[in-house]
């Protein structure tokens, strides 16, 4: 932790000096000119998980709640508020936006701005930011079955590649789509995003 700042007040004009906290997990790895502020009294605490590793210059803002096994790369910066699930990783210089959702097994490429939420077990770079396929490398490692990722390809297939409309898409997932914790996890990510999905 050479040089870092962990639990400092937030860089938010709202602030009012209010007893808030930052919480680190067990094991986690927290490298030289890393920033991490305590929360605001709109939750009241900044959370990271166990077994992360936050390399050099990250910047996690108040508020957010990062799971466990989360890889930071160098320069990466959350706005407030944001949720990352366990085993995400992001790219060298990954900014996201104050208030995003990042779902489980999901990877971001280096580099871009993440500014809606990223569903589970995905892969997501490019300008927009977009759905380039499932997190292959990730969930083969973790250990998902082939018949699993064939399920999150043919989910995602009727979500971004069909054309269909949100609703019309979800729908079909649910009725084409044999009930599964990962279906099932899948719908209920994309049906409470708040600011939309990438």
């Amino acid at each position: 932790m050479h040089c870092s700042s962990i639990g400092e007040i937030p860089q938010d004009l709202k602030f009012e000096g209010e007893e808030s906290k930052t919480i680190v997990g067990n094991r986690t790895t927290i490298r030289e000119y890393v920033t991490i502020n305590r929360g605001t009294k709109a939750l009241g605490h900044t959370i990271i998980g166990s077994d992360c590793l936050l390399m050099a210059s990250t910047h996690i803002a108040h508020d957010c709640i990062i799971g466990n096994n989360v890889i930071l790369s160098n320069l990466c910066t959350l706005g407030g508020h944001v949720e990352i699930d366990d085993w995400v990783v992001l790219g060298g210089g990954v900014l996201v936006h104050q208030f995003t959702k990042i779902g489980v097994h999901s990877f971001v490429g280096g580099g871009f701005r993440v500014t809606q939420d990223i569903p589970p077990f995905i892969l997501a770079a490019d300008y927009p930011l977009k759905f380039k396929g499932l997190n292959r490398v990730g969930l083969k490692r973790r250990g998902f079955s082939v018949e699993e990722r064939q399920s999150m390809k043919m989910i995602y297939g009727i979500y971004f590649q069909s054309k269909l409309d949100r609703k019309s898409a979800l729908k079909k997932i649910a009725s084409d789509i044999p009930s599964s914790k990962i279906r099932d996890e899948i719908l209920n990510f994309i049906q409470s995003s708040n600011r939309g999905i990438i």
